[in-house]
């Protein structure tokens, strides 16, 4: 059995055994307080008795930065051996502790990321530094408060500060005894400023130091140390924070907390290498490390944040309406629209509320999610430079990042800018999806309830529209709807990609009828169903007056393409929004997102549903969404339990009278078709006559002349969900299920 002298500058003495690539060690250690005289008598004893001694916390070498300085008492200790290697951690250190941060990232995918870092200390600790630097560009050295108790003004305690004063501080510190150097656990926030400590998330470095300077109240910190023992947990417990991370392998009985210093680490290394004379190099250090297996212990010290997994959402205002709610901007009120507008366009990414409350009653996995909200609306996005929306939406991930996010979902026009989150995707280190999978999977789900509370028995006899055809989510609504209606009609502006469409649609679905057109009103009169999804605004999308007696419209777009006032034109007709998810559990938003409470837009309950599945990855991007993409969300959607919302329109739910009136009027029409062509035709051109009157729009937006070519330019059919109302109130569910022909 290998045999290891620790002495550190604790109290005390104890024996332990672990095992260390398949051989057994024992520890034998012993506290010397500080005391030098002790430190030297134990070594000079154990020489040639032992396989080696670790010295934790009198080291050698004092590194911080790239400046160096030894440390006359720690070099005069390793020399009171003669025959036995001596080492302080130095030797692995480094090393371990940038592996160990990939290796922490790899089993927990941001833990660090984006997280405002304190170092406590950075001294003999670059290597954790340099590496955990990479996941944020926000570290500060504590070694300035903890060694020195400067007070908290600004740069001290910056990279770039320390780097100019790191060769006078080891000057200073070399002076000192190895107790005031490497604090041992004491009273908390020992006579040192606390505001660093309090803005980090991070506190990284010693436990002795971070248990000693920092605050009593760590509530919702990480601590990333070299090694803690059970002791040291149960304090950070107490202390509220939230995670402990130790970089040090854990090994022996006592599971994966890694619970010896690097020195002891660096020890056993050197008694454990192959051959006596194997030298006490980086090489032989290295090749020790490769035949390590383990993973830095992660631990939850906060139960309910253990095994919660996190997503991230952005919303934005609709409309002008939605800034002057809030309750921080209701003096927008009193000033022009255009110029509230216009000026919100440039506020930065905001926080909206924590979304608590989701989880599969299949698997019981928690999830929790933030709202984030950008300040455009749907007209300023689409009029500025998509870079402007890219870089807030990289913000926006940032942001959600520090929170633990580990996707995040883009709502309303966000996911319709440029290239629909690709970019996004690229440049964002967190995952991406724009959600439109599940909304089309919903989308088509709650058209087909639809169609049948109309009184339709048969949808394969029926006809349905399409109008944004060529859009991210009207392309694979068509080719969707062709699989199980065989007549469909694709509109759009874009002629060449409707041949390319209708082309894909006949290739896929044998049989398939597929009509195409640049305009709707010459071909709604036969269409059982229409599904309207483009970004168009400040025009008519259809000629409600024309549609068939008893037809179904489903509006997928946000803001909508047809108004409460258009609708109303045709009371046969039933428009509805597209399909609404009900998530499992008591989740609640914590902010009006427009919606009954725990009722979510799909492409909102998709990015819930992904992290809920565990799927951290970028999932739906680009505007050629795959079908097998919404197959397989769909399949996902009931194995956790989604549901599909009631029925809405225009944001008040259909309930059955309303939908029986509407049957009602439809069988009305279809009478009059039949007995009279030409009363028939008079109802139609009345209802048309009543729908002149009513402003052209669409998102809520009128016509104009100025304004029309450019909005034209960009109505391009892609399909947009998701909204954001900027005030809190209540709200309420329902919904059926069944199945779809998403499935």
């Amino acid at each position: 059995m290998k045999q290891i002298l620790w002495l550190d500058l604790g109290v005390g003495s104890e024996t332990r055994r672990v095992s260390f690539a398949g051989q057994a060690v024992e520890l034998h250690r012993i506290g010397t307080d500080g005391n030098l005289e002790l430190a030297r008598q134990a070594l000079r004893q154990a020489d040639g008795q032992v396989d080696a001694i670790a010295l934790e916390g009198m080291a050698a070498q004092l590194k911080l930065g790239a400046a160096t300085r030894a440390h006359d008492d720690g070099v005069a200790l390793r020399a009171s051996a003669a025959q036995t290697p001596v080492v302080d951690g130095s030797g692995v250190r480094d090393g371990l502790e940038r592996w160990a941060v990939i290796l922490a990232n790899r089993a927990q995918p941001g833990i660090f990321a984006e997280k405002f870092i304190l170092m406590t200390p950075g001294l003999n600790h670059s290597g954790l530094t340099d590496e955990i630097a990479k996941h944020s560009p926000a570290v500060r050295y504590a070694d300035p408060f903890i060694f020195f108790n400067l007070p908290n003004f600004p740069g001290v305690g910056s990279k770039k500060s320390l780097d100019q004063v790191a060769a006078p501080t080891l000057e200073q510190l070399a002076r000192l005894p190895f107790k005031l150097i490497h604090a041992r656990a004491g009273k908390p926030h020992t006579r040192r400023t606390a505001a660093p400590f309090q803005q980090a998330d991070l506190l990284v470095g010693d436990i002795g130091a971070i248990r000693r300077y920092a605050p009593h109240s760590l509530k919702r910190k990480t601590i990333i140390v070299e090694y803690a023992t059970e002791a040291d947990i149960a304090d950070l417990q107490a202390r509220d924070a939230s995670i402990v991370v130790t970089l040090m392998p854990g090994l022996g009985e006592r599971g994966g907390l890694g619970d010896l210093p690097a020195a002891v680490m660096e020890a056993i290394f050197v008694a454990c290498r192959a051959r006596a004379d194997m030298p006490l190099t980086e090489d032989t250090y290295l090749d020790l490390m490769a035949g390590l297996d383990w993973t830095p212990h992660i631990r939850y010290l906060r139960a309910e944040e253990a095994g919660v997994n996190k997503f991230a959402f952005v919303i934005h205002p609709l409309d002008v309406r939605f800034i002057h709610k809030h309750k921080m901007l209701g003096w927008t009120q009193a000033l022009p629209d255009e110029l509230v507008e216009t000026t919100a366009a440039y506020f930065p990414p905001m926080y909206l509320s924590k979304i608590t409350g989701a989880q599969s009653p299949t698997t019981g996995q928690r999830v929790e999610g933030y709202l984030y909200s950008l300040g455009a609306t749907p007209r300023q996005m689409m009029q500025r430079d998509e870079k402007m929306t890219y870089k807030q939406l990289n913000q926006c991930a940032r942001m959600a990042e520090r929170m633990g996010a580990r996707i995040m979902g883009l709502g309303a026009f966000t996911s319709v800018v440029g290239d629909a989150g690709i970019t996004v995707a690229n440049e964002a280190d967190i995952a991406i999806t724009s959600g439109n999978s599940l909304t089309v999977a919903a989308t088509l789900e709650a058209a087909k309830q639809a169609v049948i509370q109309m009184g339709a028995t048969d949808l394969t006899q029926g006809k349905v529209m399409v109008i944004g055809a060529t859009g991210s989510i009207g392309s694979v609504c068509a080719r969707l709807l062709a699989q199980a209606i065989y007549n469909v009609v694709l509109i759009s502006i874009e002629p060449a990609k409707l041949i390319e469409l209708k082309r894909k649609i006949q290739q896929e679905t044998p049989g398939a009828q597929v009509t195409i057109a640049t305009t709707a009103n010459d071909l709604v009169s036969d269409c059982d169903l229409i599904v309207t999804a483009t970004s168009a605004f400040g025009q008519r999308i259809i000629d409600i007056s024309k549609c068939k007696p008893g037809a179904v419209i489903c509006d997928v777009a946000r803001p909508p393409d047809i108004s409460a006032a258009e609708a109303a034109v045709r009371p046969d007709v039933l428009v509805i929004e597209s399909g609404e998810v009900l998530i499992p559990g008591e989740i609640d938003f914590g902010y009006d997102i427009g919606l009954p409470p725990k009722t979510s837009y799909a492409c909102l309950a998709e990015t819930c549903l992904l992290a809920m599945e565990g799927r951290f990855e970028d999932y739906t991007l680009g505007r050629n969404i795959e079908i097998e993409r919404v197959k397989e969300i769909y399949r996902l959607f009931k194995k956790h339990d989604f549901k599909l919302a009631g029925l809405r329109s225009h944001g008040k739910y259909i309930t059955a009278a309303d939908v029986a009136a509407k049957r009602a009027r439809a069988e009305e029409l279809r009478a009059l078709q039949r007995a009279d062509a030409q009363a028939y035709a008079r109802t139609i051109q009345a209802a048309g006559a009543a729908l002149a009157k009513i402003p052209k729009a669409s998102k809520g937006v009128k016509s104009s002349r100025g304004d029309m070519k450019k909005w034209l330019a960009i109505a391009a059919g892609a399909g947009i969900i998701g909204a954001v109302a900027l005030r809190p109130r209540a709200n309420k569910r329902g919904g059926p299920r069944g199945k779809s022909v998403a499935e």
